[in-house]
């Protein structure tokens, strides 16, 4: 019976000093052609598990988690402060695949924060802006703006409780003229208010509240008149 000599293949050497150059679990500060570095955890020459990465250029700082080389799970993202070596927090909270998603806060600067749920990058979902003006606005977002039903609570105590859309107030709302103890209810489109009932509302509470109250209304059907009004402006929202 022959016998068949098998003859075992090995990959070339450089190949296997690759295999050996790969950089995985823990590793101190690795340093990059461009002047990034990373000190953490790595597993098949990607950063993965917990780390640190700072970039020269922008001087940007990450301390979190990783997923195959991109921020992924819980992190805090820092910038420096231009003209001086200290570092300000800009957002914490949830990454996936690089990006921001999930819960998290954005300081966009001391007085101007986000606090929500984000989807790659931008603010979708549920969350709170708290704009430098004072004013806050609470609820869904979409796309980076707001988008659905939301209340904005402004700086003299005024508040708009109603929907939203890519940004501006749309469709059905209530206006509380929290100075003048009044309430407005009717239909936005595009930030404008389009029609509605204006009624005392809070009156006796009121800082500054207007000298005769509301008249009532003497129309035989209010609601209908409001209703076909309203159809109207609804259909452009």
């Amino acid at each position: 019976m022959p016998y068949f000599k098998t003859i075992k293949k090995y990959p070339p050497p450089s190949s296997l000093l690759d295999i050996k150059s790969q950089k995985c679990g823990l590793r101190c500060t690795v340093f990059s052609v461009n002047g990034n570095e990373y000190t953490g955890e790595w597993s098949d020459n990607k950063k993965h598990g917990k780390g640190t990465q700072i970039w020269k250029k922008s001087g940007a700082f990450y301390d979190g988690e990783w997923k195959f080389g991109k921020r992924d799970g819980c992190g805090t993202y820092s910038e420096l402060v231009p003209g001086e070596t200290e570092y300000t927090r800009k957002y914490c909270g949830e990454w996936k695949n690089g990006k921001k998603h999930g819960y998290g806060t954005y300081f966009y600067s001391n007085s101007a924060v986000y606090e929500g749920e984000w989807s790659e990058d931008q603010r979708s979902g549920w969350g709170t802006m708290y704009y430098e003006s004072g004013e806050i606005y609470e609820g869904e977002w979409k796309k980076d703006k707001s988008h659905g039903h939301g209340t904005t609570r402004l700086v003299n105590g005024n508040w708009h409780d109603g929907t939203w859309k890519d940004g501006m107030k749309n469709g059905n709302g209530k206006f509380y003229f929290a100075d003048k103890g009044q309430l407005y209810e009717g239909v936005w489109v595009d930030g404008v208010a389009k029609c509605g009932s204006l009624s005392d509302f809070g009156r006796d509470e009121a800082l500054t509240p207007t000298k005769y109250p509301i008249p009532q209304v003497q129309l035989a059907d209010m609601q209908l008149v409001l209703r076909e009004a309203q159809s109207a402006y609804l259909d452009q929202c």
